[in-house]
């Protein structure tokens, strides 16, 4: 293909992918398989890959992240992102509506939006593409979280029309689905990380991780409902008009939006949605009341913290009074323990609820639980259930306080509780029963060794019947089939089907392998990394854990978690037997062409931003010339490749070591490029 056919069939792979991410993620139309899509992406990537100057810097293809920062840019609003007023009451909204009337009188309409419970976000686009993404932060700056905002799918990079302003900015609100928080929680809590109260929390933390990449995995969403642009009203004269136009051009706009002709509207409105907010997807804590005409707006101007001419009411939390019956305590795969609330059943927000969270020892402390105490439980925007409050006027004369427990409801070991860490653990890890089952049912799993055949209630059964004491002995259940047979509702089909499972999940590469041990805090991206970079599971395990800590994105915390499990005489036994049976603990190298040996033997370290290069390109730039990355600054290090922004702490720890500070022309200059 010439040159021109090159670029041409780029912008078209280009537009047809962003066309299918919008019908996709906007539209909830699926237009092409997944397979289609992903050969059409793969093409994509590979001409970019071959003719770089002629890709499209909001290409689909960057939507899977990576970059990684230091630190995110303070950025000033153009326009002020003020908050809303809240009212809590209906009489509250009619003394709104009147004072809206005094100033323009009873010729208007509001328009009445779900109320988003997530993260505001404001966007600016010019000529059609997204160029920045800024956080509310204090309403007058915030945070640019562009690299981030990118990989949220359902937020064009480009747009799908022509009839849109040259530069504007959209608000908007940054929202996880229900079904994902619960999903991704799981997750955290099996690998022994610290779970998150509600999505809202969990939006918020995602946007603002330093790593692009974690951001794509976690499924973000986002709603658009306000358009800035210089001289707006020559192209619309109402909000409800521009809300039309944005959902054209190809923004995420809620469906759930009316235009209401008076405050009895509204009402009806906020009635309907009270009851029915329970079954959305997402989180709401209210409902969004705005004047529509722009005119109007202009004239009923801001105060210094609020636009006088919007306001928002909220849901009361839904609250009920029940009887705490008990406290339960649940022992994880990780040890974590968990406090669980027992409760006299009660209907809240639609469903009985008979267990309440109570998160760790210094909630019940907190609290002051007793027995039998009266206690305040929540949903609002807590998915989970949560006590809140006990009501002392009901407590029981001879109630006696909750005590966390010293030792292991399930072996009686002595729980222990890490500096810094607000949750106690059980280290008894390869003698407690449900630590045990626990990390069986997670060597099992879809996304470890995804064995089928057996599942998590067959595991548990085979642990109490003594066929299983850890995870090795999955491996050895072909041997078993007698006793097998004998089981209640095992057929021999079924058996088979479980041992071609079993068999079958030898294949499975180090990175699953390595996931699937169960390591605290070591999770699937944490797990490809260790894999990746010390390509076996001896290397893994002699090294020390300043050598695992230099990997990037692997802190103190993981390296010592890391270091610990693969030392103790216990689990290197299992690995060696799981050896044995034939299982994967080496990456299955591939003969690698570099360009040159000019690096060979050099290590590197790249931080901050760079005018050129991306730290991707950078990285492969030193890969292919035999250099090797590092993630910490050591003495051992030769290069710190440092950018625009680098954290004044990695240039001061790498001056007081006399460690070489370079940058990007430099580094080509060592490779003669």
């Amino acid at each position: 293909m010439s040159a021109v056919e090159i670029q041409e069939k780029i912008a078209q792979l280009t537009q047809e992918l962003n066309h299918y991410n919008y019908q996709y993620y906007v539209l909830a139309q699926s237009l092409i398989s997944d397979y289609d899509f992903d050969q059409k992406l793969k093409e994509l990537e590979a001409l970019e890959l071959q003719y770089p100057q002629f890709a499209d810097p909001n290409s689909p293809t960057q939507r899977v992240g990576g970059d990684i920062t230091s630190k995110f840019n303070t950025v000033k609003h153009r326009w002020p992102m003020l908050s809303l007023g809240n009212t809590y009451s209906q009489d509250e909204l009619r003394d709104f509506d009147q004072r809206v009337r005094k100033i323009i009188g009873d010729d208007f309409q509001y328009v009445c939006e779900l109320k988003f419970d997530g993260l505001s976000i404001s966007l600016t686009y010019q000529n059609g593409r997204l160029v920045q993404g800024v956080t509310r932060g204090d309403g007058t700056q915030g945070d640019d979280v562009t690299t981030n905002i990118k990989t949220i799918r359902s937020i064009p990079l480009t747009l799908k029309t022509t009839d849109f302003p040259e530069e504007f900015e959209i608000r908007g609100e940054i929202f996880m689905h229900k079904s994902a928080f619960l999903r991704l929680n799981k997750e955290r809590e099996e690998n022994g990380d610290q779970t998150y109260a509600n999505p809202r929390n969990f939006a918020a933390g995602t946007i603002k991780l330093q790593d692009s990449a974690e951001v794509a995995r976690r499924p973000l969403d986002c709603f658009l409902y306000f358009l800035y642009t210089e001289n707006r009203r020559k192209q619309f004269t109402t909000h409800w008009e521009s809300l039309e136009a944005v959902r054209n051009w190809g923004f995420h706009v809620c469906d759930h939006t009316k235009l209401c002709n008076d405050i009895s509207e509204v009402f009806s409105f906020i009635d309907y949605w009270d009851t029915e907010r329970h079954n959305l997807s997402y989180e709401i804590d209210g409902i969004v009341i705005k004047v529509n005409d722009y005119a109007q707006q202009e004239e009923l101007s801001f105060t210094a913290k609020n636009p006088r001419w919007a306001t928002s009411y909220k849901f009361k939390a839904e609250r009920v009074e029940t009887i705490l019956k008990s406290i339960s305590y649940q022992v994880g795969r990780t040890g974590a323990v968990t406090p669980v609330a027992n409760l006299q059943p009660v209907l809240l927000a639609g469903t009985t609820v008979k267990r309440a969270s109570l998160h760790n020892a210094n909630e019940i402390a907190r609290l002051d639980l007793h027995t039998q105490d009266t206690v305040y439980v929540e949903k609002g925007g807590e998915i989970i259930p949560k006590v809140i409050s006990v009501n002392l006027e009901k407590r029981l004369p001879d109630a006696s306080p909750f005590h966390y427990p010293t030792l292991c409801p399930e072996c009686q070991s002595k729980l222990i509780r890490e500096e810094g860490e607000a949750v106690h653990y059980c280290p008894n890890e390869d003698g407690c029963p449900p630590q045990i089952v626990g990390k069986m049912q997670h060597f099992i799993g879809r996304k470890m060794m995804d064995i089928e055949g057996l599942g998590n209630e067959t595991i548990e059964t085979f642990f109490k019947k003594g066929l299983l004491s850890n995870v090795v002995d999955i491996y050895a259940l072909k041997e078993h089939e007698e006793d097998l047979q004998q089981m209640e509702r095992f057929g021999q089909k079924s058996i088979d089907n479980m041992i071609k499972g079993i068999e079958k999940s030898k294949q499975k590469p180090f990175e699953k392998v390595l996931f699937a041990l169960g390591i605290r805090h070591v999770g699937e991206t944490i797990a490809k990394k260790l894999a990746s970079y010390f390509k076996n599971i001896d290397a893994l395990t002699t090294a020390t854990i300043e050598e695992i800590a230099s990997v990037p994105d692997i802190g103190g915390r993981i390296a010592e978690s890391v270091h610990h499990y693969l030392n103790a005489p216990a689990h290197r036994s299992q690995i060696e037997k799981l050896k044995e049976y034939g299982l994967q603990f080496a990456i299955e190298e591939k003969e690698v062409v570099l360009e040159s040996n000019s690096l060979e033997g050099k290590t590197f370290l790249i931080s901050g931003v760079f005018a050129d290069f991306s730290r991707e390109e950078l990285t492969a730039i030193i890969e292919n010339h035999g250099g090797k990355m590092v993630g910490s600054i050591s003495a051992k290090l030769n290069y710190l490749v440092a950018g625009d922004k680098m954290g004044p702490a990695k240039l001061i720890k790498a001056e007081k070591l006399q460690v070489p500070i370079i940058n990007e022309r430099d580094l080509l200059a060592l490779i003669n490029m």
